[in-house]
């Protein structure tokens, strides 16, 4: 069964909320559930811009990778408007490309994560960016030759069952299990090491982001095999294709946002926390072998109220002070050192 035949699913009847103007594709954006779904992805879309925006305030080389993964679950938030509008030559493209390579950039950005923290050289620094993104493209490869397929060489419009379109997910799914085996290898890795802080912060640190990456693909797996499973096996209406792929974007976006993007978000700006502090003065005791400052001068004799006399009328005299002789220089004597002389001695031969 075509997916193409489900864009003719309206019953003719227009909501209340649509005005008249408003073709027929566009009705199920102004029902009740358009509505639930518009809103509680537009809101997730806006945590995604809120969160690139302080990304930038703490840039540095996990950075980029992060940005990567907040820029894929946007995409994941806007999906839903895609699968709201109903099918057609222009929205069935966007269903096929998007939808895989927004979910291979997030599962990659994961899978690259955790490469990282189990310390693959591979995925450090800007590295793991890049292998992010090395992981997405392989999926763009793929959807853009199945369009090209159909589109340019056999003419044909997009259409497309559900089977086929689970089958073009296998590449992100695999790239799901891998990100999920990596987590909880980097769980096992995190709970059986020691750690030699005198506080073990380290080691508790290392521990909620396994188990929040854990988490997270855990959610995330659950959530695709729900979806899966409605999709493929026919127990309900065509009719409910599009609300249970919605269901599923708005749900994994969320699981994504709260598991993933907060916390990686939240941690790289309490590591730039410290940077940002004003340095200390250390004026004063940079140096270890500064010396303290000197006591004030004792007192000399001058300052001695018993010598404060006239001295040309004493010079010369002796005095006795507190039973001490002393006595005055006087200024008529020569008190020099003597320097010895040469003398010049002849010898007669």
């Amino acid at each position: 069964m075509e997916l193409l035949a489900r864009g003719q699913r309206s019953n003719g009847l227009r909501p209340a909320g649509c005005g008249s103007a408003l073709p027929p594709e566009f009705w199920p954006l102004c029902d009740a559930w358009g509505i639930a779904v518009q809103a509680v992805a537009g809101a997730g879309l806006v945590s995604c811009a809120g969160l690139m925006l302080a990304l930038l305030w703490s840039a540095c080389a996990s950075g980029a990778a992060l940005m990567l993964f907040l820029l894929a679950t946007a995409g994941i938030f806007s999906l839903p408007y895609c699968f709201l509008v109903a099918l057609s030559p222009q929205t069935c493209p966007a269903r096929v490309f998007a939808f895989s390579v927004l979910f291979s950039l997030a599962f990659g950005a994961l899978l690259a994560r955790g490469l990282a923290l189990l310390g693959v050289a591979l995925a450090r620094g800007w590295r793991e960016a890049g292998l992010a993104a090395a992981l997405a493209l392989v999926q763009v490869i793929v959807a853009a030759e199945w369009l090209l397929v159909v589109l340019v060489r056999d003419e044909r419009t997009c259409q497309f069952s559900q089977s086929e379109f689970v089958m073009l997910q296998i590449y992100v799914m695999v790239l799901l299990a891998a990100a999920l085996a990596t987590a909880l290898l980097f769980l096992r890795r995190a709970c059986v090491s020691y750690s030699y802080s005198s506080s073990g912060r380290p080691r508790r640190r290392s521990k909620l982001r396994a188990v929040l990456l854990v988490l997270t693909l855990l959610l995330s797996a659950a959530v695709w095999i729900v979806w899966v499973t409605l999709l493929t096996h026919r127990s309900h209406s065509l009719l409910w294709d599009e609300p249970v792929i919605c269901a599923m974007l708005t749900a994994n976006g969320w699981v994504l946002l709260l598991g993933h993007g907060f916390p990686q978000v939240l941690l790289l700006h309490e590591r730039a926390a410290p940077a940002r502090d004003p340095p200390l003065d250390l004026t004063g005791w940079r140096s270890p072998r500064t010396l303290p400052p000197a006591p004030p001068d004792p007192k000399t004799g001058a300052e001695n109220p018993g010598f404060q006399t006239d001295a040309d009328a004493r010079r010369g005299a002796d005095l006795t002070v507190s039973g001490v002789f002393m006595r005055e220089i006087s200024a008529e004597r020569d008190y020099s050192i003597p320097r010895p002389s040469t003398t010049n001695i002849t010898y007669e031969e």
